[in-house]
């Protein structure tokens, strides 16, 4: 019984590992984009590859950093898409297969909107931020000196001073 066991759990791992997607590429170069297409037919290619008609296919500008063949996309937030649409990962608001933007761990559910409109503008979220902290110190310049703890003399012994008053 524990042959059959062992021999079990050995053909499930083996298979389980040699389909693991995370093994199938050995290097770091494996992992990278394609080189910068030049001609329409590799054009055509990244467009396929990335799962987009070849109008919308646009590819980032080389600014040395190697972005290669990977589309260039409008930045979108996470927070922005429908969050009733039947995602297939509703937790990042995505679909498998789905191109994502190259700086999309700047845009997630929990950091900054693109596409958010602020409900005051700039000028009126400044205004009332230094009106708020005008009106503070402008109330405690006026109200410094309007403390007044009122004290009697101490009762305390001298030289001729009685120092009774009852």
């Amino acid at each position: 019984m524990s042959i059959l066991k062992t021999n079990l759990i050995y053909n499930v791992a083996k298979r389980s590992l040699s389909i693991s997607p995370s093994l199938n590429a050995f290097w770091n170069k494996d992992w990278g984009p394609a080189k910068l297409p030049q001609t329409k037919e590799e054009k055509l290619a990244a467009a396929k590859k990335y799962n987009l008609l070849p109008q919308e296919y646009d590819n980032i500008p080389d600014d040395g950093h190697g972005a290669g063949d990977y589309p260039n996309f409008k930045p979108y937030s996470t927070e922005s898409r429908d969050p009733f649409y039947p995602w297939d990962f509703p937790e990042y608001r995505r679909n498998f297969g789905e191109a994502m933007h190259e700086d999309s761990h700047l845009y997630g559910e929990d950091r900054h909107d693109v596409s958010m409109k602020p409900r005051y503008s700039l000028a009126t979220m400044l205004s009332y931020s230094l009106g708020v902290m005008g009106m503070s110190w402008l109330l405690m310049y006026l109200t410094d000196d309007m403390v007044f703890l009122p004290m009697m003399p101490h009762h305390l012994p001298k030289d001729g001073v009685k120092h009774y008053t009852y």
